[in-house]
């Protein structure tokens, strides 16, 4: 990789001769503009507009454009005399926790490597701290004729820094918020978590840019002579949402699908208002229900014991008739027994 800045990293008394390496790369890929109709290439040129005649770039100079339009010229001379500590300087000026940095203020980012065997020592010293402290380093720094803000942090072995905007240059969100107030059911919240935990974490690895690479395909084909096939367009998005929690369901459920668990039910159900009314309703009929069975089932059995009893009373009952009967009988044939025979005696005892 190519250094693009020399200078060293100011450490307190410590000086570590460093060369600035660019950290990213743009991979977008840029197109010429043409005329139609020919296919010739449209260029722009640096044309002055007091005379019409271009000029090279070694005649092109700096100046301000002052409020009434007048300029005034700046050379390179000038802020060359400007007192700058940080002309080759990346001057530390604090540690502090790397969440103190608000993202926002990211910019570009760059690897640090030492320069030479000398600048080895000093190097592995401030890596090492920075690792052992799990701080990051604020530093300012010159670049491209003005001073910069940056925050020097490990990545692996190596000492990296992202150029930051200075706290200034950071827009206040106003009016960006939405005006009107606007509440979020529980419910809401719980199926967003719940889509949270579905979509899980990424390998950052994996991601990659899905319209770049359609676009180095249609080159390619367009290249070869072939006519690329239209792509399959997907979903409009910025419809209005009619039903957030339907839609935060069914994102559950396609993200559930896309991992490979569309076999499992999904975690976030919500039983809405309306069908948590009915249903209470339809337990309560239900139960209701069966309780009138169960009462109206009692009466039965015991109708049906007390019915069991009953013929069985009424069958003692005429046994003991059929006994009482027989008993009376027989004492009736005694007594008839005992009468005819007093009356024979009494005939034998007139006879005589």
């Amino acid at each position: 990789m190519r250094s693009i800045w020399n200078g060293a990293i100011s450490f307190g008394l410590v000086s570590i001769p460093i060369k600035l390496v660019n950290a990213t790369e743009n991979h977008s890929i840029s197109f010429r503009q043409i005329h139609v109709e020919d296919g010739g290439r449209i260029r722009y040129r640096k044309v002055c507009e007091l005379d019409g005649e271009e000029v090279t770039s070694a005649e092109i100079g700096k100046a301000y454009e002052d409020a009434d339009g007048t300029m005034i010229p700046i050379t390179d001379e000038d802020l060359s005399q400007l007192p700058l500590p940080t002309a080759k300087t990346i001057e530390i000026v604090a540690f502090v926790p790397a969440d103190a940095i608000d993202p926002l203020q990211m910019d570009a980012a760059y690897y640090l490597s030492a320069n030479g065997v000398p600048a080895a020592k000093p190097y592995t010293l401030l890596r090492e701290a920075l690792k052992r402290s799990r701080k990051v380093a604020l530093a300012k720094y010159a670049l491209r004729g003005r001073e910069r803000l940056g925050m020097l942090r490990v990545v692996d072995d190596v000492i990296a820094m992202h150029g930051l905007l200075w706290p200034d240059e950071i827009r206040a969100p106003e009016g960006v918020a939405p005006e009107s107030d606007v509440t979020v059911r529980d419910a809401e919240l719980d199926l967003a978590d719940a889509l949270m935990d579905t979509l899980g974490e990424v390998d950052m690895d994996s991601l990659h840019d899905d319209y770049r690479e359609a676009v180095e395909e249609l080159i390619a084909a367009k290249a070869s002579g072939e006519e690329p096939e239209p792509a399959e367009k997907g979903a409009k998005g910025g419809g209005k949402v009619i039903d957030l929690l339907a839609a935060l369901e069914s994102s559950v459920k396609a993200a559930k699908e896309a991992r490979g668990e569309e076999g499992e039910e999904s975690v976030a159900d919500v039983t809405h208002l309306a069908d948590r009314k009915a249903s209470g309703a339809e337990k309560k009929a239900s139960g209701s229900g069966g309780a009138a069975k169960k009462s109206a089932s009692s009466p039965k059995s015991t109708g049906g014991k007390k019915s069991t009893s009953s013929g069985s009373g009424k069958q003692a009952a005429k046994k003991t008739a059929t006994k009482s009967t027989a008993k009376k009988a027989a004492a009736k044939k005694t007594t008839a027994k005992k009468t005819g025979s007093k009356s024979t005696a009494s005939r034998k005892r007139a006879s005589a």
